[in-house]
């Protein structure tokens, strides 16, 4: 099944998407998906997708890498930018000039006409002041005759340790089976020592992404100490070194732990320095949310099959 990702970032979408990881002693299987095209404007990003996820993305402006996108494929993802949409922004809902970008993606759609689309985007999309922007989205995709439904998923549901919301929207082409969205884990969340416990021994390891800011407690957001014994809060793009303090150590916690908190696996390298590295496993999807999202695609796609 071949899928085109845009808005790649660093790769956690894609990464959930093809499976085959282990996330603290758990193995994530491999799916019936494969990444045949992506697209991301971000350089050091690309650098990283690259290492873990494969050379076919395509680095640049998505309108003018569109010219050379497949004409088909099962599956269509991104996670349109929403730094616009987002509860930190500044309201411009997707008039604004990057979370607008979603139009790229009705786009690509368009031209592709995949089984399936999947789009991701922050918790702000549905807040009363976006309700414009949500159902202009809405009704872009549905222009385009899909069956389109959205779900707002708490990440700590889906085994992933941090508490993370993220709206996901869902269309499929009206001649396949509707998505059913995936229920919650029954297992109980797990909890900031759990996830990152064994890496309080570590000392500073550029090669291993265990670095940390040295960014003093200030009055901006993301200087909250960690809570041992529950997920940790959620990791953001753009918190320029203020990034959540470690839950018994005298520091922020690390790009590891961070990247842990994303539930990245561990041999997932990431390709930049301390801040660009901040920025794109803050503006990822949770591989391990994302690997739940995709099998329920793959099952979409085959009652088709049958």
């Amino acid at each position: 099944m071949t899928v085109v990702s845009l808005f790649s970032g660093c790769g956690g979408l894609d990464l959930g998407f093809i499976g085959n990881f282990n996330f603290l002693g758990k193995y994530y299987g491999e799916t019936l998906f494969n990444i045949a095209w992506a697209n991301e404007i971000n350089h050091a990003a690309c650098r990283t997708y690259r290492r873990n996820i494969g050379a076919h993305i395509v680095e640049g402006d998505i309108w003018e890498a569109l010219s050379s996108i497949p004409k088909n494929a099962d599956v269509v993802i991104g996670g349109f930018p929403c730094q616009d949409i987002s509860i930190n922004g500044k309201g411009a809902g997707i008039d604004g000039k990057r979370s607008g970008l979603y139009r790229a993606m009705v786009e690509a759609v368009s031209l592709i006409r995949p089984k399936v689309f999947v789009a991701e985007n922050v918790k702000g999309l549905l807040m009363k002041r976006n309700k414009q922007s949500l159902n202009r989205v809405l009704a872009d995709f549905r222009s385009l005759g899909y069956q389109v439904n959205y779900r707002l998923y708490h990440a700590a549901d889906y085994g992933v340790p941090q508490t993370r919301d993220r709206v996901f929207i869902v269309g499929t082409r009206p001649d396949v089976p509707s998505f059913i969205h995936p229920d919650p884990l029954p297992d109980k969340h797990v909890t900031a020592k759990e996830a990152i416990g064994d890496l309080e021994c570590l000392g500073l390891n550029e090669a291993f992404n265990h670095v940390w800011s040295l960014a003093n407690k200030s009055a901006e957001q993301g200087n909250r100490k960690l809570i041992a014994d529950r997920p940790g809060y959620t990791i953001r793009a753009e918190c320029h070194g203020n990034i959540q303090f470690h839950y018994s150590l005298p520091r922020r916690i690390s790009m590891r732990e961070a990247a842990r908190f994303q539930s990245f696996p561990d041999s997932f390298v990431f390709e930049a320095k301390l801040r660009e590295t901040e920025r794109q496993i803050g503006n990822a999807v949770p591989p391990v949310l994302a690997w739940h999202i995709a099998k329920a695609v793959e099952e979409v796609i085959k009652g088709d099959a049958l």
